[in-house]
């Protein structure tokens, strides 16, 4: 394995590791959270990565099966079809969430903010926000479409994606052990990145969906315009 694959996936994973459900909503349970509710932020984050990671080990197995045996019906001209179909819609909906356009319409903007409460509660919330967020983590996708790709045996993608997914929850972390230590002078500063996330989350996932949705479209449409396909 390449050192410039590596460094490729460590950049998927520092971006990714910035996204509402790796940083967001653990920048808000730091701030909800007492020493002895410490442990509740700790669960959501062993959820999450424990989450992704099993998506990813399916995700890898699957594409590689589906390449192996179906490899030509993906390719076929209703697939691209349906792709295409569900790139645009993606791409409108985008404008549906778009806060902007919600409030030219007088509809009141949507909220993200999680509620707190026991261990159940945190595994419910980590289960959420990895089921809200998986189908839009471009770098996430892209990470395991560059594994796939690069044809890793399982003895080297397995420990890959864990390390991959480890940095994904290494800010909340390094703020967690921050805040333990400099909790007065780190306050602020969380209270300022909760706004900041809480004013463009709706943005963040408008625009993801947007980005989704028109590369998706365009894969289709050169697919099926440009190369024969159709």
């Amino acid at each position: 394995m390449s050192i410039g694959l590596l460094l490729a996936l460590a950049a998927l994973a520092i971006v990714d590791s910035t996204s509402f459900g790796t940083l967001g909503i653990p920048v808000y349970l730091l701030l909800a959270a007492e020493r002895s509710q410490v442990s509740r932020l700790l669960i959501y984050l062993a959820t999450i990565a424990v989450f992704y990671y099993l998506v990813g080990v399916a995700l890898m197995l699957g594409l590689s099966t589906l390449l192996d045996n179906y490899g030509d019906a993906l390719r076929s001209p209703p697939v691209y079809w349906l792709q295409l179909a569900l790139g645009v819609g993606l791409f409108l909906l985008s404008f549906r969430l778009d806060p902007k356009r919600r409030a030219k319409l007088g509809k009141p903007p949507r909220t993200f903010e999680p509620k707190i409460g026991g261990p159940r509660t945190m595994v419910l919330l980590g289960l959420t926000a990895g089921l809200v967020e998986v189908a839009t983590m471009l770098p996430y996708l892209a990470a395991v479409g560059i594994m796939t790709a690069s044809d890793l045996a399982a003895a080297t993608w397995i420990p890959v994606l864990g390390g991959y997914v480890l940095v994904m929850i290494l800010p909340p972390l390094f703020l967690l052990a921050l805040r333990a230590v400099a909790r007065e002078s780190l306050e602020p500063k969380l209270v300022r990145l909760r706004g900041w996330m809480t004013r463009n989350a709706a943005s963040m996932v408008s625009w993801t969906v947007a980005i989704v949705g028109f590369l998706l479209a365009r894969d289709a449409a050169v697919s099926l315009f440009f190369t024969g396909s159709a």
